[in-house]
């Protein structure tokens, strides 16, 4: 099969590219636009208490469902806000009420005694504003926000400063900090892949070819990701498309080097240009397709999952890196028929054979000592896997944006004068069972009961729906910063129970906002952590079956991957929760994890175990077969490896922190996986099992029609290269 593909595309090179072009046009500009979501909690399912008290609440309070910005006033030389000052302060909430109509969305401009904090630190003025229901509302709403803060020193006039933040405000700044992440991770990408492509290969042609193929193929699968979320009805969030172009430029960089160092291989082995890319595409056809498969299958896994933000992630990520096992078999190869060995240009490295004195000095101790590299490997793997039961979750994403946006420092002025969790209350909706309608006497008797609670530091006046008197609701303001994990931890553990067992008589409750939606978080995240892992074990498996027909082999090469999912995950917690110091890692990152060490990590065994397999064929014994494996597969396994560990590494740059673990993370994951399992544990395990590692197949053997001599099986060096 993969030699028919390879004929027709590389001698028919034109005709690829235009129906390639063809395609490409027609998907980008029917396909609609994916959808995208901040906000975590719309990813969570309908059964979390969460989630039910938020619906609830939209019903009973259509008219305060919406979201608030918060502006945070005090005065310039920072002494206490005095009744003329409030007197200021209100007038100019008048004022910009007045022009309301100028600013999208906005319903007006709130404040009162109240708002004045107790030690009259500073004064709240509340905007609320309508929930943003498309893209150009949206971008509207950012512009509200933008215009307020340009118009209000003017109408609070001189004596006064203020700073405008709360979750919509937030939400803007954040926007940028994403925005700045995906401009820098971009071009730090282009710069690396180039950079080292270039160090490889000393062929500026070589070096940027992948990257125009590479964007031309992210945007088709925009396009076909878009059409996806249509069919299958699902939205992403804000770190989907940085998450995309890492994928996508790190994967298709890597089946690029696939195809170009076989390429070279098979032009050193003496055949013509066209007859050694045909090889060089047939060779490569079954590692790509299986490794492709195998990541893609591994991504659809998470639409098992039951958080939102995971099940968009499978078939979205599945989407860019089948459309890169397609780019990879069709225009990469008809792009370098077209080019030739220009694309080599100027070096003539691909006519000389290389010593490459490493990878055989490698190879050699991989074949000698197979046993003390496979311990030794494992050993080290093991140790960092400890780490990982000491793992933690951080939801505090405010925490990981930058802390020098308007936002971020409004909410620290706010904390000034009022408890951390005023702008993110723990919204308690109390619903009659008996259909006997709420008295505000029992509320505002509930509410005194949990004030009493340990960590609710104030509570909000108790509220009857208008519409439906059988439902009230109660704000408590916690102590501690709600984002915590402390504060997540104590409402999920302790106050979340102890509000329900002091529920009026005749009543129910239903805990809401955004701390509790973290606790559920927390709770479907474990839940589908429990159930993607093993299913994407046995999926991988099948995989490596199929491909390597042999049942031993996925034995231990699925234990392998974990266990280097497991080491990643485990060094992330010495360095962030150890070294750092931090609370936690980012919630997600155990999935992040997932999609890319144990899916992307395991491109390199199926490239490995298939050299493995190739040395045997060619008819030596396993220990030597180990070694010329490694010493031929290890070059193109490390230079693959370095470049899509770099290529995450560029998110350290991101002025996200978020994204600098997952960044860190990621990187050291691949590394892992490139540099210990696929050079010494993978091959170190193959050698000692030796034929039985193929077992019940007969991979290893010698073809049966294989001619002696043929340079396509030699065992000598030159044609390895």
């Amino acid at each position: 099969m993969f030699a028919a593909l390879a004929r027709v595309v590389v001698r028919h090179p034109w005709w690829t590219i235009a129906a390639w072009l063809v395609a490409a046009v027609a998907i980008i500009g029917l396909s609609p636009e994916l959808k995208t979501e901040s906000d975590q909690s719309e990813f969570l399912p309908s059964k979390y208490e969460s989630v039910q008290a938020m619906e609830i609440a939209q019903r009973a309070f259509p008219q305060q469902a919406e979201l608030n910005a918060l502006i945070v006033v005090q005065r310039a030389d920072g002494r206490p806000i005095t009744p003329a000052d409030s007197a200021k302060i209100a007038q100019a909430a008048q004022t910009m009420t007045a022009n309301v109509k100028k600013y999208a969305t906005v319903q007006g401009f709130v404040t009162n005694e109240q708002a004045v904090a107790p030690n009259k630190s500073i004064q709240l003025i509340t905007v609320p504003m309508k929930t943003a229901a498309g893209t150009e509302e949206t971008k509207a709403q950012s512009k509200a926000i933008k215009d307020i803060r340009t118009d209000l020193p003017k109408a609070l006039g001189s004596g006064l400063e203020a700073k405008v933040g709360g979750e919509i405000a937030a939400w803007v700044d954040n926007e940028d900090s994403f925005a700045q992440a995906f401009a820098i991770v971009s071009i730090a990408t282009f710069v690396l892949i180039i950079g080292l492509i270039l160090l490889i290969f000393r062929a500026p042609l070589a070096a940027v070819l992948p990257i125009l193929v590479i964007m031309a193929a992210e945007q088709v699968s925009m396009g076909l990701i878009g059409a996806a979320s249509k069919v299958l009805d699902f939205s992403g969030d804000d770190s989907l498309q940085i998450i995309l172009t890492v994928v996508m430029f790190g994967v298709g960089a890597d089946y690029y080097l696939f195809l170009l160092f076989r390429y070279r291989e098979r032009l050193r082995a003496g055949e013509d240009k066209k007859t050694a890319l045909i090889s060089a595409v047939e060779r490569v056809g079954e590692v790509i397709t299986s490794a492709a498969a195998a990541i893609a299958v591994t991504f659809l896994v998470l639409m098992l999952a039951s958080f939102g933000i995971f099940s968009a992630w499978g078939p979205s990520l599945a989407i860019g890196v089948v459309m890169m096992g397609i780019t990879s078999l069709t225009l990469f190869p008809a792009l370098l028929s077209l080019l030739g060995t220009a694309v080599f240009w100027p070096s003539k490295s691909w006519k000389k054979q290389p010593r490459g004195a490493m990878a055989g000095r490698l190879g050699t101790l991989v074949g000698r000592r197979p046993a003390v590299v496979a311990l030794a490997s494992a050993a080290l793997l093991a140790a960092l896997a400890a780490g990982a039961f000491s793992f933690k979750s951080d939801y505090d994403f405010q925490a990981s944006f930058p802390q020098d946006t308007e936002s971020a420092q409004a909410t620290k002025d706010m904390q000034k004068g009022f408890p951390a969790g005023q702008t993110t209350p723990v919204e308690v909706i109390v619903r009659s069972t008996d259909g006997q309608p709420l008295t505000p006497a029992e509320l505002n008797a509930f509410g005194q009961q949990a004030r009493s609670l340990e960590g609710v530091g104030a509570v909000q006046p108790a509220e009857i729906s208008k519409s439906d008197p059988t439902v009230g609701r109660v704000n408590l303001i916690l102590d501690g910063n709600p984002n915590s994990n402390e504060s997540i931890n104590l409402l999920k553990d302790d106050l979340g129970p102890a509000v329900h067992d002091i529920a009026p008589q005749g009543t129910e409750v239903k805990v809401g906002g955004a701390t509790a939606a973290y606790g559920d978080i927390n709770r479907v995240v474990n839940r589908d952590l429990s159930v993607i892992l093993p299913v994407a074990g046995v999926l991988i498996a099948l995989i490596l079956l199929a491909l390597l027909r042999s049942v031993v082999a996925p034995i231990y090469l699925v234990p392998a991957v974990l266990l280097g999912f497991a080491a990643t995950l485990g060094s992330a917690v010495y360095v962030f929760q150890g070294l750092m110091d931090k609370p936690g890692e980012i919630f997600h990152l155990p999935i992040m994890l997932y999609l890319f060490v144990l899916a992307i990590g395991t491109d390199y065994n199926i490239l490995m175990t298939a050299r493995l397999r190739e040395e045997a064929r060619a008819g030596n014994e396993p220990r030597k077969a180990a070694a010329l494996a490694v010493e031929h597969g290890g070059p193109t396994v490390a230079a693959a490896g370095l470049i899509l560990a770099g290529t995450f590494s560029v998110m350290l740059l991101a002025p996200v922190s978020m994204l600098q673990q997952m960044g860190f993370s990621i990187a050291l994951g691949i590394a892992l996986s490139a540099f210990v399992m696929s050079i010494f544990l993978v091959p170190g395990i193959t050698a000692l099992l030796g034929h039985k590692a193929w077992w019940p197949g007969h991979a290893d053997e010698p073809k049966k029609d294989q001619a002696p001599g043929d340079p396509s099986l030699t065992k000598e060096p030159a044609a390895r290269h």
